[in-house]
């Protein structure tokens, strides 16, 4: 295989596939190629599509696996926006893989019947889920934010960033499983699933949080609670849904890591508003309105 590695920046992301390279050392097998992209610029992620078409190769598999989430626990955080102006954690985690799933589709068709796009959703979309009572609750109410000039919600409530996130988690499933349906409908063969990795607190994603929270949090959930998954779980489960035989031809799907300590990847409903057909409709025509794609 040959793996693209995208990350916000160039430096990033030679900086990732060095230490890839350095810890597999002559174990690697195939290719791995540094690529950058800002989900939160929309104008980033089409210079990015340009310059991915202009390479001439092949897109078997494309994840959308960014995660963003600011001040969770701080009722005193600020919304941050994106260059086009929408409220950050959505923008990046949702609008941002919106655009890019949509505007790489041809490329992924031309690749074979067997392509797949895998979006990492969240447990915490799920308001019943243990994950998703905790804190603010995850829905997305009528979109009557979208609708705003300048919104900092979906729902058009006011700015919660524990609430935000979950909010671009349940967007992306109710994307994937929109997406699919469409993708179905137009006789495509592109499957569309998405996966929840489990509470992953020893990575870079707890970045935008308060130093001492995230150091009690990881000790609490890990230590007390022992409800998280490592990091090699978590790339496990791209690997999985990205090239696993078991998901051939499979796609509407959401899978979610379960029995944390001893995890594994196991098919389950996603919530009920996930569910909701006629919303995802609306919320995937909004956002193709909001981001300049024609649908």
């Amino acid at each position: 295989h040959t793996v693209y590695a995208v990350s916000r920046t160039m430096d990033k992301a030679e900086k990732s596939v060095d230490e890839i390279k350095a810890e597999l050392g002559e174990n690697l097998r195939g290719s791995i190629i540094p690529l950058h992209c800002d989900l939160s610029d929309l104008d980033d992620v089409r210079s990015f599509v340009q310059r991915f078409r202009s390479l001439g190769v092949p897109l078997n598999v494309l994840v959308a696996n960014a995660g963003l989430s600011l001040g969770a626990y701080d009722k005193n955080t600020k919304p941050k926006l994106t260059k086009q102006g929408f409220e950050l954690t959505v923008g990046t985690n949702y609008l941002g893989h919106f655009l890019l799933v949509n505007l790489l589709l041809d490329e992924l068709e031309k690749s074979g019947p067997d392509s797949r796009i895998v979006i990492t959703g969240s447990e915490v979309h799920d308001p019943s889920s243990p994950g998703g009572q905790v804190g603010a609750k995850a829905t997305l109410g009528d979109l009557s934010g979208l609708d705003e000039d300048n919104w900092n919600m979906i729902d058009g409530g006011a700015y919660d960033p524990d609430k935000a996130y979950k909010d671009s988690k349940l967007a992306d499933i109710m994307f994937a499983l929109e997406l699919q349906r469409r993708l179905t409908a137009s006789g495509k063969h592109i499957t569309v699933n998405s996966f929840g990795p489990g509470l992953i607190t020893r990575s870079g994603f707890f970045r935008n949080q308060a130093q001492g929270f995230t150091q009690i949090f990881d000790f609490a959930a890990t230590n007390i609670f022992h409800v998280t998954e490592t990091v090699d779980f978590g790339g496990a489960c791209i690997a999985y849904m990205a090239v696993s035989k078991d998901l051939d031809n499979v796609g509407g799907k959401w899978y979610n890591a379960i029995q944390p300590g001893e995890p594994k990847l196991e098919e389950l409903q996603p919530s009920a508003e996930a569910q909701d057909t006629k919303k995802a409709r609306k919320l995937f025509d909004r956002s193709a309105d909001l981001v300049g794609f024609s649908v």
